[in-house]
Formats: structure tokens, sequence, C-alpha cells
């Protein structure tokens, strides 16, 4: 049996995780997550009672009963790279026991379900809508760091992408990575369903033009008329495409749903986006 050294996985002296500092029993089974921690009470004061509430960074954990169902809420921070650190600390808190160091003989499977704001790349997706992402564009290479990354990633879909996108070779190659389907089916049944790409910055890599250039300024367009088996690329975001790559990686049940706030189709945006985000937020506990 493998005994993961405090290099490999670093503890706490009290016992918990080493960035989101939580201990085992402080985490539910069915995990509500968002970047921002601010957004971590607004979907806690839906609960009906609360049993942990702690912060650690950017990581806000609260973890309370919702109608009868043990649901943490998480933020997460921002960019792929924040969801590296996030999912092997939760399947740590999960699948390992952190005392003897040793991974548990029963798996615990968990359900995480991402809730966040995106800009819409698609005249169906306008400012407003909720968007499920039914695939997610990962540019930071992230999976492939791990064994059995290329396997999961839709190669068909990377080849046509690419080809389509005359894709850069000195960027990450790209990779794509299913929701789970039984998930996305019972949370965004009645949402937009598409691609999402979880771009590796806020500006240019999202071809936004500010005071730098841009490499390729067709960017947008080219995603924009980008089609697979029926399926277009709906929005932009920044971290789906980790969530789902490392969940399937690990065993674990994932999606993100978005409310749109961009339009980068339109050219708008709507920063007084609240009721609408607390509106998403109601369906996503109430179908979790």
């Amino acid at each position: 049996m493998r005994i993961i050294s405090p290099d490999q996985l670093p503890v706490n002296a009290d016992g918990s995780i080493f960035h989101l500092h939580l201990k085992p029993e402080q985490l539910a089974d069915k995990i509500v997550m968002m970047g921002d921690p601010e957004r971590v009470p607004i979907v806690a004061t839906a609960f009906d009672s609360i049993e942990f509430d702690g912060q650690s960074r950017e990581f806000r954990t609260i973890t309370g009963t919702y109608k009868g169902k043990r649901i943490t809420a998480l933020s997460h921070g921002i960019g792929c790279d924040n969801l590296d650190i996030v999912m092997t600390e939760l399947d740590a808190l999960a699948n390992i026991n952190l005392q003897t160091r040793e991974v548990k003989k029963d798996f615990r499977q968990l359900t995480l379900v991402r809730i966040g704001t995106c800009g819409g790349l698609q005249p169906f997706a306008p400012i407003g809508s909720y968007v499920v992402s039914e695939i997610s564009m990962g540019m930071d290479g992230l999976i492939f760091f791990y064994e059995g990354g290329k396997q999961i990633s839709d190669s068909e879909l990377s080849e046509k992408f690419t080809k389509h996108t005359q894709w850069d070779r000195l960027l990450a190659m790209p990779y794509f990575v299913h929701a789970d389907k039984t998930l996305v089916e019972q949370i965004g049944h009645d949402m937009v369903k598409g691609i999402t790409i979880s771009a590796s910055g806020f500006y240019g890599p999202q071809g936004r033009h500010v005071r730098l250039g841009l490499n390729n300024p067709e960017q947008n367009k080219l995603l924009e008329s980008f089609e697979y088996k029926g399926l277009k690329i709906c929005n932009y975001e920044m971290e789906s495409a980790a969530l789902s790559g490392l969940a399937s990686l690990m065993g674990h049940k994932a999606m993100t749903a978005c409310l749109v706030i961009a339009g980068r189709y339109s050219g708008g945006m709507n920063t007084d986006y609240k009721g609408s985000f607390n509106e998403l937020i109601t369906k996503v506990l109430e179908r979790i």
C-alpha cells in the first residue's frame, strides 16, 4: 500500500487539508462551487441549518442542509490552476485517510456543480440566459499532466477545432472533456447546452483588446462559427474544463452552469445580475 508523503499532499497541524483548511467530516457529498468567496454565504442563506463555516485564502466553505440534503458551498477562486488545487484536495478529503496517508478501500463519489458567470458567444445565448457546459475546452493543458488525460479528451473534436481555428502551436494543445451526462440532464434540462471555452485568462485569451494587441484578432469569429455534431461554442468562462476533466479522471460527477452577463456577440455587459444569479442558485440547490 502506497504511503503518500507530506511533500505530495500537505496536511495542516490540525488535521485539515493544506489549502482548503477542511477536515473530511466537514465535507458533504453534494458540492455547489463558485469562483467568488462572497457568493458562498449567498448560497448558504438558503440553507435550513449550517454546521461549518470557514475560509482560507480565496477558499470559503459553508456546509449545511437544504431541504434535507447535506450540501457544501465552496469557492474555488479564478482559473483552472485553482481547480487543480481544489479538486485534488476535495478528492483527498473523500478518498485518502489523512492520518495514515493511504487511499481508502471504499471509494466516495462526489457530485460537484459549478455555478458562475460567463460571456455569451452566440445569439441563442444572450445576456440573462443560463448555459450548461455539456463539453468544455481547456486552453491550459492541465489534464495532460495526469495519467489518462489524453484518453478522456475528445480527440476528434480537438482535431476539428484546431484545424478550424488554425490553432497556434505556441499555445497549449486544447483539450475537450464532457460533463457528466446524467447531471447535465438533471440540472440543466431547461437551459442552453453547448461547448464552453475555459480560457486561461480574462483578457487576451478571451479575445479582449485593451492596450496590448492580440496575436489572433479573429479568434472569437472563428469560435462563433465552429460547430461539432450540432453543438456550437456558447460561452467563455475559466474553470469548467478543469472541473469536468479532473472529475472524470477521479471518478466524480461534475458539471458547470453559468449565467451569461457579457454579450461577446453583441458587445453588451450586465453588471447588475444579482437577481438572475440567485435564481440560478435556487435551481441548482433544488436539483442537485
